[in-house]
């Protein structure tokens, strides 16, 4: 390899290095301002409002219908082995486990995700960050702190209200179009789902989830080029390296959950 060759290879590791130590940076800057923000919790709330409740519709319309499928597939599948009667369990399982932190992760990058790094973005490109420092405003505590946490305390709600409708819509699927037995559909959850193991652990998913999406969103946009493209390329990239996080960190969450 020539010597050029191997200048743009060092330059390009140097570059995700210095990425990447900016990044832990920003990080162990937004966890020393837990106490900061939440003596100003109005602006967190703020923030809750816009990232929630404006995620609520496609989390809830989501959830029952991926309910909707779940049940209509458990149910053809359980037939096969006469334990139909477990349709609930199945459902609701698979939702608190896995699919409710997971796909409620996938869909809030997309949604709320994109809307912070384009609102960072486009913030640095209009210049109101470097107001804002000149002013000696710290925007990481004003801007960044508020946004951070609201998402984290959003996640699990929103990943709630995804399970919570998921069963709802296997209910549906289940025993009001199929025929199940109500009662047995339900006792199967009662019984089988247990508090900590099963909801805790999709607690701890959903939170984690929470904690690397808003991150990465907020990075992206702070660290955007200014220009209408710079803005547009960080938030591909916010769908992009969120969508892949989660995907990864399942699976590693998973595996040490289930083997502890």
């Amino acid at each position: 390899m020539s010597g050029g060759g191997l200048a743009g290879v060092g330059f390009a590791l140097r570059r995700q290095l210095a990425g990447l130590g900016l990044g832990a940076r920003l990080f162990g800057r937004l966890l020393l301002t837990l106490g900061p923000s939440f003596r100003r919790f109005g602006l967190v709330r703020d923030q809750m409002h816009f990232l929630g409740n404006y995620s609520l519709a496609i989390i809830a319309v989501s959830g029952l219908f991926v309910g909707f499928v779940f049940g209509l597939q458990g149910y053809y599948t359980l037939q096969r082995y006469g334990s139909a009667e477990a349709l609930g369990l199945l459902v609701a399982l698979s939702l608190v486990r896995e699919l409710g932190p997971v796909v409620t992760a996938l869909l809030f990058a997309g949604r709320a995700g994109t809307s912070l790094t384009a609102e960072i973005g486009l913030m640095k490109a209009g210049e109101q960050i470097s107001v804002m420092e000149m002013m000696a405003v710290d925007p990481v505590q004003r801007i960044l702190a508020p946004r951070f946490w609201a998402g984290v305390i959003a996640m699990p709600l929103l990943a709630a209200v995804f399970s919570a409708t998921g069963i709802i819509g296997g209910w549906v699927v289940g025993v009001l179009m199929i025929g199940v037995d109500a009662g047995s559909f339900w006792s199967q959850i009662q019984g089988g789902v247990d508090v900590w193991k099963d909801v805790g652990n999709g607690v701890i998913k959903s939170l984690v989830f929470g904690f690397t999406v808003t991150f990465i969103a907020l990075l992206q946009g702070f660290e955007a080029q200014p220009t209408p493209e710079g803005v547009a390329s960080a938030t591909t990239r916010t769908v992009v390296v969120a969508s892949l996080s989660v995907l990864a960190l399942d699976f590693i969450l998973t595996a040490l959950m289930f083997t502890i």
